[in-house]
């Protein structure tokens, strides 16, 4: 049997940007290739293209960089079929493991150790129509939900959800403003106003590294 194979945009050490683990240092491995083509992506470059690496070699280019949590992001982690497998040896490997992926795909399969960090898409991104609902009865306290939102529409969509699927009942849930679309503020001001208990939750990479559009 040959080797496992996956095509890999980047691999990184940086700080956790977004979501409950903010601000704590993570390796990311960064899969090429997605499904969709979201108005506002800010990782264009992994939709395409990327290295063909064999897992052995991923698993050891993440072991050189020290960090025990690990989050396999992309473009769209679940197209690739050898994620699965990723996943798995990470978490045998003692890894904290997280796994974001952009709410079209299944989850079920996926390892129950890995945190799922599902981004499901709002009206604005132009592919809300993609959103995979059966995903939530999947979801477990460990996981989290995500809506990026660029505006009080998407917002509004993005808290019926909310309320109509009962998410807050499942796992954490995270507003996330789209950069230089929606000032943070005025989504925290909704949220206060609707008494919305969620995550407010902003690109913290973003203010430390201003200037990069890839991983540091």
């Amino acid at each position: 049997m040959g080797a496992i194979m996956l095509r890999v945009s980047e691999i990184f050490l940086s700080i956790q940007g977004e979501g409950s683990r903010a601000g704590l240092p993570c390796t990311f491995v960064r899969l090429a290739g997605c499904n969709l083509r979201c108005e506002w992506c800010d990782t264009q470059h992994a939709w395409t293209g990327g290295r063909e690496l064999s897992l052995d070699r991923v698993l050891r280019e993440v072991g050189k960089l020290g960090c025990r949590r690990v989050e396999v992001t992309g473009g769209e982690p679940l197209l690739q079929e050898e994620t699965g497998e990723l996943l798995r040896c990470l978490c045998q490997a003692g890894c904290e493991v997280l796994l974001e992926t952009n709410g079209s795909l299944s989850i079920a399969p996926v390892d129950p150790r890995v945190v799922r960090i599902v981004d499901f898409k709002c009206p604005s991104s132009g592919q809300d129509q993609h959103n995979l609902w059966t995903n939530v009865m999947h979801l477990t306290p460990r996981d989290e939900v995500k809506f990026v939102i660029a505006d009080r529409d998407d917002y509004e969509w993005a808290r019926s959800a909310v309320r109509q699927r009962r998410l807050l009942q499942r796992c954490a849930v995270i507003f996330q403003p789209v950069a230089g679309r929606l000032e943070p503020g005025k989504l925290a001001e909704w949220l206060l106003a609707d008494d919305l208990d969620v995550r407010l939750g902003v690109q913290l990479h973003k203010l430390i590294w201003p200037k990069e559009d890839r991983g540091v």
